[in-house]
């Protein structure tokens, strides 16, 4: 497995990349934001996963984050210090797959890092071609990832294609909280729920039918099926 290490700290990164040598990783080390881009031209088909450091000495790794989800889908995890509820919301509205704060188990890590790879090898390997869902105007094609509304597509992130996919897939059924953010975002963590209210809300905007997520108020979501 191939990964990306953004991390400006040499002895930060001569270490994990010795640990994740250990378990079979092929690290390449990029010390800077350009360098991190740099490694990803014209694309990292090549990586399975990304680890981000915000602290880098020439860009802010938000910024980073965003540009490095416009050149590709490979899952990006931060690593950071900031461990507010607020900076955390705001690197996985970027894009990013996961959010790790430091000092870390670095057990955990790894795990966060098999997982993420998992579910990005189970998405690219939907193959069934009849694998799509029509909710009258909405169209989600699950193997290309793909959404439309009225055959014009709509350009969703990672976890907003994951949410809308798991509630079209039974339409009227009421999915707790909870269990949203397990399935979507692989995690237990309190603070997701605000950023499954984003989430949620992004996708009513994008979609432009407000009414096709519904709130259950004290339960979850649900997903409406159109008349007809």
């Amino acid at each position: 497995m191939r990964l990306l290490l953004v991390e400006d700290d040499n002895h930060v990164a001569a270490a994990l990349s010795a640990v994740l040598a250990r378990h079979g990783f092929a690290v390449t080390h990029a010390r800077s934001g350009e360098e991190a881009l740099q490694a990803l031209v014209p694309e990292s088909d090549g990586y399975d996963v990304i680890l981000l450091d915000l602290g880098l000495p020439d860009q802010d790794g938000y910024e980073v984050c965003g540009k490095i989800r416009k050149r590709t889908a490979t899952p990006v995890i931060m690593v950071t210090a900031r461990s507010d509820v607020r900076s955390r919301i705001h690197g996985l509205n970027l894009g990013a797959d996961d959010y790790v704060v430091k000092p870390y188990d670095t057990g955990e890590l790894l795990a966060r890092i098999h997982a993420v790879s998992r579910r990005t090898h189970h998405e690219d390997g939907t193959a069934d071609g009849d694998d799509a869902l029509r909710l009258g105007a909405v169209h989600i094609e699950l193997p290309t990832r793909q959404v439309s509304v009225d055959g014009k597509v709509v350009q969703l992130t990672r976890k907003e294609f994951d949410l809308l996919a798991l509630l079209a897939q039974r339409p009227g059924v009421v999915f707790r909280r909870e269990q949203i953010i397990s399935e979507v975002w692989r995690t237990s963590w309190e603070g997701t729920g605000r950023t499954l209210e984003v989430h949620v809300a992004s996708l009513r905007a994008k979609l432009r039918r407000p009414a096709l997520i519904e709130t259950v108020r004290g339960v979850g979501y649900r997903l409406v099926a159109p008349a007809g």
